[in-house]
């Protein structure tokens, strides 16, 4: 158990807004680059990382218990997704492929699946429920690898070949914060794809059927794409870019009112490659990335800096909840948007 200061690393006023903006250090010196992250509620919160890393906060960020998973010590989970302070899901970027699973909080760990498949790379996964759930990766024979739960990750199975995306020569995704896929509603999934193609991919019914919807987001080469979609109920967001050029700011972010159907760019853009972007609450959205993190105050319509900040990789905000929290190169932190 490590207890931590909380260190206020900056502070910033909007006048137009009247938000009181205020960055705070949670945990730090993590050898682990952070990019998994799932939090559930504003007490418990997960996260995973390279070499092997996973942890957890059960009151609120204040104190974590995290180690290095037994013989996963050189694999780096990218995948994660939390149901509460005891059960949690990690899955590694890379081959061979693991899932694993937690019933105790993080002190045990065991496998329920293996795949050693030479392109096996897993990119995200989502649930709709504490029963059902998806994990999606990089083709294979060039359909979209797609694994399916229905029973809260104890079991996964393939989703028969036929049934996946048909994915392009040089189509594939990203696992640079496991947002590239969101479950909504009851069974709608959207992921989201990136390279020389970039796309996302839209079913409606858990997986089993798919539609792909054109972006027109910079793509055309393995490092540009869609890196992350957030949803909300009248919006869809996609963050991207170029994370070779990640200080490029044009058609790295779009916006749409109609489920996909139309894009639109921003009058005012993100400051760069994004690798993830989340909803936070009304017309508010956040954007991170190795170069800083931009806030939205109005749909995705416009982007305005929030901190110069480097190194981040992820955020999330609480599903029941007002926490949010970033991650990415050894550390997380705490963001707090006061009215």
């Amino acid at each position: 158990m490590k207890r931590l200061v909380f260190l206020t690393l900056n502070l910033l006023t909007l006048p137009l807004h009247a938000q009181q903006i205020k960055i705070t250090n949670v945990l730090s010196n993590i050898p682990s680059s952070i990019r998994g992250l799932s939090v559930i509620d504003d007490h418990v919160a997960w996260f995973s990382g390279s070499n092997g890393y996973a942890g957890r906060t059960i009151d609120g960020g204040r104190t974590w218990r995290f180690n290095q998973i037994k013989s996963f010590e050189k694999v780096d989970f990218r995948s994660l997704y939390a149901f509460d302070s005891l059960h949690a899901i990690v899955a590694n970027a890379g081959s061979p492929a693991s899932i694993l699973k937690t019933n105790d909080g993080g002190r045990t760990w065991r496998e329920v699946y293996h795949n050693n498949h030479p392109d096996i790379f897993f990119d995200g996964i989502d649930f709709w429920n504490e029963q059902t759930g998806l994990i999606y990766g990089d083709p294979i024979d060039g359909r979209m690898m797609l694994l399916k739960t229905t029973d809260g990750g104890e079991t996964w199975k393939e989703i028969p070949g036929n049934q996946r995306p048909q994915l392009e020569k040089g189509e594939a995704s990203f696992a640079a914060s496991g947002t590239g896929i969101r479950c909504v509603k009851k069974s709608k999934v959207i992921i989201a794809t990136g390279g020389l193609i970039s796309r996302l991919w839209v079913s409606e019914n858990i997986g089993m059927d798919w539609t792909p919807m054109k972006c027109p987001i910079v793509h055309g080469k393995s490092s540009t794409g869609i890196f992350s979609i957030g949803t909300n109920n009248e919006t869809w967001v996609v963050v991207g870019g170029d994370y070779s050029a990640d200080s490029l700011s044009t058609l790295n972010a779009f916006y749409s009112f109609d489920e996909g159907k139309r894009w639109i760019a921003p009058k005012k853009s993100t400051r760069g490659y994004r690798s993830c972007v989340e909803f936070i609450s009304g017309r508010n959205w956040l954007a991170v990335g190795q170069t800083g993190i931009d806030i939205s105050w109005n749909n995705g319509k416009t982007w305005l800096p929030f901190s110069d900040e480097k190194g981040f990789h992820v955020l999330r905000k609480a599903r029941q909840g007002k926490i949010i929290l970033a991650a990415g190169n050894n550390k997380i932190v705490m963001i707090n948007i006061d009215p």
